[in-house]
């Protein structure tokens, strides 16, 4: 059953389209991952999501309230947190805590049962009196976690959460996430950290407000099936992809790190002949191999062939 679901969302800005009919469905109990550039429209979806922002056209539902015509019912029933302005960092742990529960006229007995469940989630307990300007990353991102579902929201918005985090700190939440999926939150999340897409069940990708492609990770690097990507290491690697580009058979070619991945043309060409044409063009490969397909790789694939559309 789908928790969330979207037909032909628009928005506009004057002539401007921000959102340009974008459909998907998201599914009960789903971490659903939203990739795009800055500007690609993703805030924008997000907004009329959340019942922020009107459509200009098309429909949205979510946990089966209409986003055009019931905003105030979606706001019941989701849960929303973002990089920024998610905490009050005047406030105290418990003050914090406190002021959410009374937004959400959260009181009494189920206000101490929720409180104990989000100081125990975070690891907060004990450092209630601590000013949430003076935690530290990772502690700052589960407290805002915990007051973004204090009242047990079936749907969760999550804007770019860990930005600024670090890796151990990234890895633990991801934890609380699958966690609240595997007791059937529904978890829309956006972020710019590539490798943290692979956690989701599955992935919207969406460029210039249309979206440009949809499906599980493992789905999307088919996209690469009939085309290899080989990983090559050498000391000049710009100059290494200046002199692919004159190559028949590399389709194109991007930095990934330190190394250069290559798009070949089919899987007749093997890594021996992007070896020997480097050779030729005075470029030393110190390793050379075929490798599976990263998100990054699509994502980059993606856009560029949603940019020549």
């Amino acid at each position: 059953m789908s928790a969330i679901v979207v037909r032909d969302l628009t928005r506009r800005f004057g002539k401007f389209v921000a959102v340009d009919h974008v459909s998907f469905d998201v599914r009960e109990g789903e971490i659903f991952g939203f990739l795009g550039s800055n500007g690609a429209g993703k805030s924008t979806t997000i907004r009329m999501l959340c019942g922020l922002l009107r459509p200009t056209s098309g429909t949205a539902t979510v946990g089966g309230a209409d986003v055009g015509t019931d905003p105030e019912g979606v706001k019941t029933r989701i849960g929303y947190m973002s990089q920024r302005f998610s905490l009050y960092e005047k406030l105290t742990v418990d003050q914090n805590i406190r002021f959410y529960a009374g937004l959400y006229g959260i009181s009494g007995e189920r206000f101490d049962q929720r409180r104990a469940f989000v100081l125990e989630m975070a690891g907060l307990r004990g450092r209630e009196d601590m000013f949430a300007r003076d935690l530290p990353g990772g502690w700052r991102q589960r407290l805002a976690l915990g007051c973004a579902i204090l009242h047990e929201p079936p749907i969760l918005f999550l804007d770019e959460p860990t930005g600024g985090v670090d890796p151990v700190s990234r890895r633990e939440f991801w934890r609380l996430i699958d966690r609240l999926s595997g007791s059937g939150v529904t978890v829309l999340v956006t972020t710019h950290y590539l490798d943290e897409a692979e956690y989701c069940h599955r992935i919207a990708i969406i460029h210039a407000g249309r979206l440009a492609a949809l499906g599980s990770s493992r789905e999307l690097k088919q996209l690469f099936a009939s085309r290899p990507i080989v990983e090559i290491h050498t000391s000049r690697a710009v100059e290494a992809m200046r002199a692919l580009e004159g190559m028949p058979e590399v389709e194109k070619s991007s930095l990934f790190g330190t190394a250069v991945h290559a798009v070949l043309s089919g899987p007749e060409v093997g890594p021996e002949t992007v070896s020997a044409w480097l050779g030729r063009h005075g470029h030393e490969v110190s390793a050379i191999d075929r490798v599976q397909p990263s998100l990054e790789d699509v994502f980059l694939d993606v856009v560029e062939k949603a940019g020549r559309a």
